[in-house]
């Protein structure tokens, strides 16, 4: 191997030291390990899977230019985002050769070592490319090379990683106003990969978003109802959820910095509206209007069927100059401190107890898991809680979230995991990682007497697989 030091991926990786646990939870892993993945959140770009002969590129398109989980560990360390070749908003320089960004990355390998991204990158290289050396500065070229070669074969296609990956559903994340143009090439193709659309509406909801009044715009033209009311706005949104949902999506996704809800009378919301199409609205109105408006889906939620994910508690773009340079959700988003119980009050009073609503809710503020969302989900019909969220999909953050939340809230009122990942190649991985660390979890169950091992084979297939199903309504 030339001295380079070889991938060591252990068989109980991530396991408790201790042998009684570690023997449990091994067994309860090798018995979902490999069942089929259920992807029912994520921000894989449709286009991959649309075309049978998509490529991924360079090995720098696949794994550094678009994962802000990779590049924004290089920006930390004074790498300039022109360096890692990702591409500005002006058209300015930024580095073409992805050989250069390739050895910037692989000299700065050490820096992901414990964290989550370096823990996927392993599992990615070694497991699907079937790299066996470490990646080092001195021996990147040759894995470029490596990597590149099998990128050409056809079983390193999109699709045919689908299959090897053995996912059963995957669901994409799209704009209100898409068309969904991939998604119809996938139906016209006649291939059997199941990938579904999921509705998200943010960018005409959010009325500071830049270009709101443009995207305003796309949404008359994608409905076909001129939007130049609070009326026809609400009658567009209905209108793209129909299309959605009859090109198979099951859920819709809210953003939203706050948790806060509250209904507005119809004239407030038209005059909150009106400002809006006039340029003339207010941060206040904008925080009212989408606390209205997450009333207002929970309202179609339930009389269309399609689930509600609402993810709570990120400082979108926190860096102002890297967001005016190369756009935004370039991994300067901040997590900040969260409330619930308060304002999801009146959202939860009015359509908490209805089951036709099925409400997930994701945080970026670990504090509140025991303190409010397992009271929360333990109470109401409507709610389940999403699995930790973006910089807490961890070994780690999961165990904390298993440690605060299933007490009180039960596993059954939970939706298992979804890996929102926009690096396809990592899915499996991502996935793996939450088995592991259920298996352990659960593992540690029956160690202290608290759950058989019956019990704990069905905890862990409902874990693994059966729980998203359910909670995104696919069983």
């Amino acid at each position: 191997m030339n001295g380079y030091q070889e991938w060591h991926l252990h068989e109980d990786r991530y396991f408790n030291p201790d042998p009684a646990q570690r023997s449990i939870a091994g067994e309860l892993y090798r018995s979902v390990a490999h069942l089929p993945i259920i992807s029912p959140h994520g921000h894989v770009d449709p286009r991959l899977l649309a075309d049978e002969n998509a490529s991924f590129g360079t090995p720098a398109d696949l794994f550094i230019i678009p994962d802000h989980y990779v590049f924004r560990m290089l920006y930390s360390q004074g790498i300039s985002l022109e360096n890692l070749g990702i591409p500005r908003r002006d058209g300015g320089p930024t580095e073409k050769d992805h050989r250069k960004v390739w050895q910037i990355f692989a000299d700065h390998f050490y820096l992901f070592r414990g964290t989550p991204t370096g823990v996927w990158l392993a599992d990615e290289l070694n497991s699907v490319f079937g790299i066996g050396e470490k990646l080092t500065g001195q021996n990147a070229q040759s894995i470029y090379d490596q990597i590149e070669a099998k990128l050409k074969l056809p079983e390193f296609r999109p699709r045919a990683l689908f299959k090897r990956f053995n996912i059963e559903v995957m669901c994409t994340t799209d704009a209100a106003t898409d068309p969904l143009t991939h998604h119809q090439a996938l139906r016209k193709s006649g291939w059997d990969g199941n990938i579904r659309p999921t509705f998200r509406p943010d960018a005409v909801v959010n009325l500071l978003t830049p270009g709101w009044s443009d995207n305003v715009k796309a949404l008359s033209r994608a409905s076909g109802i001129n939007v130049v009311s609070y009326q026809g706005f609400i009658r567009a949104l209905e209108d793209r959820r129909a299309f959605f949902k009859s090109m198979g999506t099951v859920a819709t996704d809210h953003a939203s910095e706050k948790a806060y809800t509250a209904e507005l009378g119809s004239s407030e919301a038209e005059a909150i509206f009106q400002r809006a199409l006039r340029g003339k609205m207010s941060p206040e109105d904008a925080r009212r209007f989408t606390a209205h408006m997450i009333m207002e889906f929970a309202r179609m939620s339930i009389d269309d069927g399609l689930v509600m994910q609402l993810h709570v508690g990120s400082i979108r773009d926190h860096n102002g100059l890297i967001c005016q340079r190369f756009g935004a959700n370039m991994g300067a988003d901040i997590p900040t401190q969260s409330e619930f119980t308060h304002n999801l009050r009146p959202l939860l009073n009015k359509y908490g107890m209805d089951t036709r609503l099925a409400l997930i809710l994701f945080t970026l503020d670990e504090s509140t898991y025991a303190r409010e969302l397992a009271p929360l989900a333990g109470h109401y019909p409507a709610v389940k809680l999403g699995p930790p969220w973006w910089f807490y999909d961890s070994i780690n953050g999961m165990r904390r979230y298993f440690d605060r939340v299933m007490e009180t809230a039960g596993l059954h009122n939970t939706a298992g995991f979804n890996d929102d990942t926009r690096a396809f190649p990592s899915i499996p991985a991502r996935h793996d990682l939450w088995r592991r660390v259920s298996a352990d979890w659960i593992a540690g169950l029956v160690v202290r007497g608290i759950v058989d091992l019956g019990d704990a084979h069905e905890m862990i297939l409902d874990m693994a697989y059966r729980l998203a199903k359910r909670a995104y309504k696919m069983a």
